[in-house]
C-alpha cells in the first residue's frame, strides 16, 4: 500500500499576510525592546537606597576575622544577662558615581516603598572621595559611640568627664612634631579645656601668639608650646594649630562596641539603650524584640536620621512589632509606616527609657508619645 503518490507535487499554501493591526504591534514591541535596552545602558544621576542589615546590641556581630563577639563589652563594672533585642537599623546605598543604577531599577525602586530614590549629589557630593566620605563616616559612627557611652553612663549615675583628644593633623599643621594622634589637650594657657570651642576661643584669643598647651600622652602629662598660623575664612581672620579634635571622655568604667563595616551616627540612642540594659538588672525591653534609632549626644538628646523609612521596613523584615523613632524625624513617618509596626515618638533618653517601660510593663501605650 503506497503511503503517498510520487507523482503527486505538493504546492505549499500561501502565507496570509500579516494584518496593519499586527504590523503596529510588533513594531510597538520592537521599540519597547529597543527602550529598554537603552534604559538598562544610559548613565543616570541618581542612588537607591534600600534596608540594610540589623543589628541587636544585646547580642553578637562578626569582627575584622569573622569571629562572632559581642557587639558591646563592658569591664569593670557588673553586668546582668539580657533576652530579646534591641535593634539598630542601617540603610544600604545601590549605586555611586562609577556605577549608578540604571532606569528600569529606579523606576522599580519608585514603586517600592521600603526603598527611596535620590540624587546622587545628595549622597556622594562632589569633589568627595568615596574614601574620604567613608572615613567621615567611619569617625561619626566612633563619636556617637562614644557620645551614646557617656550618655548610658551618666544616665546611670557615673561621674563621666569630657575632654578634648587630637584625631589628627593637616599636611601643614602649626603642630607637627608637636602634637600627636591621640594626644589629649587638658589645658591651653594655664585654662582647663573640655571642649573644642574653648580651644579655639584661647588660641583666637591670643591674636597668633605662641599657645602654651599642657597635654597629656601614653599617660603622662607634659607642657608643649605651638604657634598658630593665620587664615582668613569668609573675610574673617582666624589662628589655627592646624589639628582636627575629637570630643572624648574620661570613662569610669570600659565599654567597647564593637560593629564593623557600619559608619554614621544614626545608632547613638541604640547603644545607648543596649549598655544600660546590660548594665542594669532586668530586662528593658521585658525580653521582646524592639528596634530603633537617632542620634545621641552625652545629656542624652536624641537627633533625627536619614533614611527611616527605609530602617522602618527593615525594623518589620527583622520581626520588631514596635519602633523608636526620633520625634523631629515624625514629618517622614507619619504615613509611611509599614504594617505590623508601632512607632513611638522620642526626643531624649529617658523618654526612650520610659517608652520601654510602658512596653515591658504592658502599660498604657496609647498614652506614649507618637507621630501624627
Amino acid at each position: 500500500m503506497a503511503l503517498f503518490d510520487e507523482g503527486t507535487t505538493i504546492v505549499p499554501a500561501r502565507r496570509r499576510p500579516l494584518s496593519r493591526a499586527r504590523r503596529v504591534g510588533l513594531w510597538a514591541l520592537a521599540v519597547a525592546l529597543v527602550a529598554l535596552l537603552a534604559l538598562t545602558l544610559i548613565p543616570t544621576s541618581y542612588v537607591i537606597q534600600r534596608p540594610g542589615p540589623v543589628f541587636n546590641t544585646l547580642g553578637t556581630t562578626e569582627d575584622a576575622n569573622g569571629k562572632q563577639v559581642p557587639l558591646i563589652t563592658v569591664d569593670g563594672a557588673q553586668t546582668y544577662p539580657t533576652s530579646g533585642a534591641l535593634d539598630l537599623l542601617t540603610v544600604q546605598v545601590v549605586g555611586n558615581r562609577e556605577r549608578t543604577p540604571s532606569w528600569f531599577e529606579l523606576a522599580l525602586a519608585w514603586f517600592d516603598p521600603a526603598k527611596a530614590v535620590m540624587p546622587i549629589d545628595d549622597v556622594f557630593p562632589r569633589g568627595k572621595t568615596t574614601e574620604q566620605r567613608n572615613r567621615e563616616s567611619a569617625v561619626m559612627m566612633v563619636d556617637s559611640q562614644k557620645e551614646a557611652t557617656a550618655a548610658a553612663l551618666t544616665q546611670l549615675g557615673y561621674d563621666v568627664k569630657p575632654m578634648v583628644r587630637v584625631y589628627a593633623l593637616t599636611d601643614d599643621s602649626a603642630a607637627q612634631g608637636i602634637l600627636q594622634k591621640d594626644d589629649i589637650i587638658r589645658a591651653a594657657n594655664g585654662k582647663p579645656v573640655t571642649e573644642t570651642d574653648q580651644l579655639r576661643t584661647i588660641i583666637n584669643a591670643g591674636g597668633g601668639a605662641p599657645v602654651q598647651l599642657t597635654i597629656e600622652r601614653d599617660g603622662t602629662s607634659r607642657n608643649v608650646e605651638v604657634t598658630p598660623k593665620q587664615a582668613v575664612a569668609d573675610g574673617t581672620t582666624t589662628w589655627l594649630v592646624g589639628i582636627s579634635t575629637m570630643h572624648d571622655y574620661d570613662f569610669p568604667i570600659a565599654v567597647t562596641i564593637q560593629l564593623n563595616n557600619v559608619g554614621g551616627p544614626s545608632a547613638g540612642m541604640m547603644f545607648a539603650l543596649g549598655i544600660i540594659d546590660m548594665l542594669s538588672e532586668g530586662d528593658l525591653n521585658g525580653g521582646r524584640q524592639i528596634a530603633g534609632t537617632g542620634t545621641i549626644d552625652a545629656a542624652g538628646s536624641v537627633g533625627p536620621i536619614g533614611g527611616i523609612r527605609q530602617k522602618m521596613y527593615g525594623a518589620v523584615g527583622a520581626g520588631a512589632t514596635f519602633f523608636l523613632a526620633p520625634k523631629d524625624n515624625c514629618n517622614e513617618v507619619v504615613g509611611h509606616v509599614p504594617p505590623g509596626l508601632r512607632v513611638f515618638s522620642v526626643g531624649t533618653l529617658k523618654d526612650a527609657l520610659g517608652a520601654l517601660s510602658t512596653i515591658r510593663d504592658n502599660g498604657d501605650l496609647d498614652a506614649l508619645p507618637t507621630c501624627r
